[in-house]
């Protein structure tokens, strides 16, 4: 078996993974200005997508241009987070259904300038090659027997598990060893001869989740009781829905806003992507969906409760509404729930008190506090994970320090390397 890193090594995103020239496991962005996408050119027999981020699915629609319609498995939730993430793709570059961008035809996916990716064509294409499986229903794909296993980290997200006959490959994808409220964590652990393994937070240590909960509700309730409100950005998949289930859990009154309103309703409809589908629907129930737009936006910027709203890192959403609404009153406070990129305006108003918003850079008056409601595995959980696999190959991956937490499975006597950009590994 030969597995080639075309993105994801050494890096967080872009995710892509190319076993034996035929199987393509992920295709994501790498977002930032401009976006990078996987390296090379790749025409595999079938594809299979582990979850429904951007940083691992975000390009899967451009596979299917010209000729090319190579099938694509998943489990059910991932396709429908995966083409919202297309279609939120594709409105935010203006894309006709030509495939136009402001009236200029987009230019080559692989390197140069980029308007957009994929095509509104190529999108709807996606949906005619899906394929969607549970866990633990094994399929073929590309002459494999291929196995989803519950991961943990969003709804229908997937360790993926790739048999040849001779050798086994586990690819992680993203996952988390912890329960959360929206999930419970991993407890697969299949076995394997080679494991393609993340590292996203390798080198942390996530606080006691319940601890980290306690305190996000205390600093929001003490907002309100004072007057103020909370503004919470938050990622649309999985962590939205985490917040709204907190706010429930604690009776905290909120609104949710952005794609996060849209993926809270389709995982209504995925029950057993969940670890509790009737707290899932008291969550949604106790929340109230903004309808409007900014006019109605901006009065609720004045109102005496938590709102829940996209984007995560503040680059765009509605939280380009609230955030100037409501910055200059310290008795407010915005609350980050996520990593904030480097360059991100989350990351500047978390470092520096201000944040570009809409193109302008605002100070932010308004208290700003930060919490890990991560879903990822932590050095810990990885470790917990990896003992299960002292005798595989390791190929560490999806991190900004793979060659370091790679040393320290060597120290262990486990064999482990950082998986390299471009290069192929031979099993």
């Amino acid at each position: 078996m030969n597995v080639e890193f075309l993105g994801g090594a050494r890096e967080v995103g872009r995710s892509a993974v190319l076993v034996d020239d035929s199987l393509l496991l992920d295709y994501g962005i790498l977002t930032g200005n401009p976006p990078q996408f996987p390296v090379g050119d790749v025409d595999p027999d079938a594809v299979v997508v582990s979850h429904g981020h951007l940083d691992h699915a975000g390009a899967v629609p451009a596979l299917l241009s010209g000729d090319d319609r190579p099938p694509i498995h998943w489990t059910p939730p991932t396709r429908e987070l995966t083409l919202t993430l297309a279609r939120d793709t594709l409105k935010l570059h203006g894309v006709s259904g030509s495939g136009a961008t402001g009236g200029s035809r987009r230019r080559g996916r692989r390197g140069g300038s980029y308007d957009c990716p994929f095509t509104e064509a190529e999108v709807e294409r996606v949906t005619q090659v899906s394929e969607t499986h549970g866990y633990r229903e094994p399929f073929e794909a590309a002459g494999y027997e291929v196995t989803f296993y519950d991961a943990g980290h969003i709804p229908g997200s997937a360790h993926v598990l790739i048999d040849d006959g001779e050798t086994r490959l586990l690819y992680t994808g993203d996952f988390h060893t912890e329960n959360q409220r929206l999930l419970s964590g991993t407890t697969a652990r299949p076995d394997a001869d080679v494991v393609v393994c993340e590292s996203t937070y390798a080198d942390v240590a996530h606080d006691d989740r319940a601890a980290v909960e306690q305190r996000f509700v205390e600093s929001v309730e003490t907002t309100l009781w004072e007057g103020g409100t909370v503004v919470v950005p938050a990622f649309a998949i999985g962590r939205t829905q985490e917040m709204l289930l907190v706010c429930e859990a604690h009776d905290v009154p909120c609104y949710v806003d952005g794609m996060g309103k849209q993926v809270t309703k389709m995982l209504r409809r995925h029950p057993e992507f969940v670890r509790d589908a009737d707290a899932l629907r008291r969550a949604k129930s106790h929340a109230r969906f903004v309808t409007g737009r900014d006019g109605q936006r901006k009065r609720i910027a004045d109102q005496n409760a938590a709102i829940v709203t996209t984007s995560g890192m503040l680059s765009g959403g509605p939280a380009m509404t609230y955030i100037p609404e409501i910055r200059r009153n310290p008795t407010n406070m915005v609350t980050m729930t996520g990593y904030q990129v480097e360059g991100t305006p989350g990351r500047d108003l978390l470092e520096t008190g201000s944040a570009e918003i809409d193109g302008r850079v605002m100070p932010v008056g308004a208290q700003v506090e930060q919490y890990d409601f991560s879903a990822h595995a932590d050095h810990d959980g990885l470790r917990s994970f990896l003992d299960s696999y002292r005798d595989a190959e390791i190929l560490v991956n999806h991190g900004d320090d793979c060659e370091a937490f790679a040393e320290e499975l060597r120290e262990d006597r486990v064999d482990a390397s950082a998986a390299e950009l471009g290069r192929s590994y031979a099993r």
